[in-house]
């Protein structure tokens, strides 16, 4: 795939994903479209070498299990997330307010608030039936959020502060009559999108997005807007190369994974985040196929510990490129800029979990891969954020790096990129699920 077809891949990907249970699914479809096995939580999974992907929510891992494989063969981990901040719908999410229909949000995550206003936006998530089942639901442009005009604000340009619950209602319509006030129902409009009635959906979990579509800009056109590139740019390098190196894998001595979890803006703090049991009770029932594969139903705890420490993850989340306009909020030596290779993100304090031998490790595999790579370090007056590397170092033990490509306005709900280093992340975490490894 071409640099120019891969840009395009992901402008689609994200386009069809607005929200984390659209992103765990699309992948998931496209993992089997590429020769993998969808597995059940709830069903027996085989022992057997091959490629397999399980969907939890608004989660999804994806793994190949080469044919020599044992209870101690290592992992190669590609982590990421599938959500991104913005707004979440309400119960009762329908609201009437001075002859406008409005839906009653909740703010989701640390948002850039004002990036969200005068944009048209889409409903998007999952709806559940009163039979059990889920439905994927996702509308055309239907909502906005109106600034208020300068003239009714004279302030503006010295001092915007947004109400997170008067300010940031979107409308949908109008509902000025007693008969459009009687049809006014948000939660109608997403079970029409999803073809189910309305009268059937017990619970729901959706949220805003932006409705623009993805597209190339700058003076020689090398650079991406786009929402949800923190972190769908991550999840989709993660995508494309376990699909682009499976065959390799195949017949390799690693079990290449990406680990793709949902609620990271959050703390990651659920069934579906990194934080929560998802990622261990997967790699717990490989482990036990592969001990009943080699005629070791009671694989030990020792050769599990074995694979886990010949194993690496790879955090994959984005980073900052050096904003121009506010060149001091960033560290003065280290200044990172778009299309200059995927960030290796480095802190003192362990916000991100990248030491020596991971740096070394990120070294080597970007040669392999003719990858170039920046570092990214925090200016001290500024404290980082953190990924979910840390977390899957506590939890697992594994060895883990933080990388990810360099954005401008992150969090907003349009952000931005450098065209090539969507290539480069890619290409890199291809080499990392294949390249043997000095340690």
């Amino acid at each position: 795939m071409t640099s120019e077809e891969l840009i395009e891949d992901l402008a689609d990907y994200v386009t069809a994903s607005p929200s984390s249970y659209h992103a765990a699914t699309v992948a998931a479809q496209r993992l089997v479209s590429a020769g993998f096995t969808q597995l059940g939580e709830h069903q027996d999974w085989p022992a057997e070498p091959g490629r397999y992907v399980v969907v939890r929510d608004g989660a999804v891992l994806a793994w190949v299990v080469p044919a020599g494989a044992s209870p101690m063969t290592p992992l190669r981990i590609l982590g990421a997330h599938t959500d991104s901040p913005g707004f979440k719908l309400k119960p009762k999410s329908t609201m009437i307010s001075q002859g406008w229909l409005q839906a009653g949000v909740e703010v989701y995550g640390g948002p850039l608030l004002n990036s969200w206003l005068d944009r048209e936006l889409r409903l998007a998530g999952r709806l559940v039936t009163r039979d059990g089942a889920t439905h994927l639901a996702s509308t055309g442009p239907v909502a906005r959020i109106p600034q208020l005009a300068i003239h009714l604000d004279r302030q503006v340009n010295e001092s915007l502060k947004l109400d997170k619950q008067a300010h940031t209602a979107p409308i949908l319509g109008l509902a000025g009559s007693a008969e459009q006030a009687a049809a006014a129902d948000v939660l109608g409009l997403l079970a029409a999108s999803a073809g189910v009635d309305p009268a059937q959906v017990d619970g729901y979990d959706v949220v805003l997005a932006d409705a623009q579509a993805p597209a190339t800009f700058g003076a020689a056109q090398e650079f991406l807007a786009s929402s949800r590139l923190d972190n769908l740019s991550s999840v989709h390098a993660g995508l494309s190369a376990l699909i682009g190196t499976a065959e390799t894998a195949e017949a390799g001595t690693v079990i290449p994974m990406l680990a793709a979890f949902d609620h990271e803006e959050l703390g990651s703090a659920s069934r579906s985040g990194a934080a929560g049991p998802f990622l261990e009770e997967v790699l717990g029932r490989i482990y036990e196929g592969l001990g009943r594969a080699a005629g070791q139903p009671d694989a030990t705890t020792t050769q599990r510990a074995q694979a886990l420490a010949a194993s690496w993850h790879l955090s994959s989340d984005a980073g900052h490129a050096v904003h121009p306009n506010y060149s001091e909020r960033h560290d003065p030596a280290n200044r990172p800029l778009p299309n200059g290779g995927p960030l290796l993100k480095i802190n003192a304090n362990q916000r991100y979990t990248t030491d020596a031998p991971g740096a070394a490790m990120w070294a080597q595999v970007c040669r392999a891969a003719g990858v170039p790579t920046q570092e990214f370090v925090s200016n001290n007056d500024l404290p980082c954020g953190s990924t979910i590397g840390p977390i899957t170092a506590t939890r697992l033990g594994i060895r883990t790096v933080d990388v990810g490509i360099a954005l401008l306005s992150m969090h907003s709900a349009r952000e931005m990129c450098g065209v090539q280093d969507i290539a480069h992340l890619r290409d890199a975490v291809a080499s990392f699920f294949t390249t043997p490894l000095n340690s």
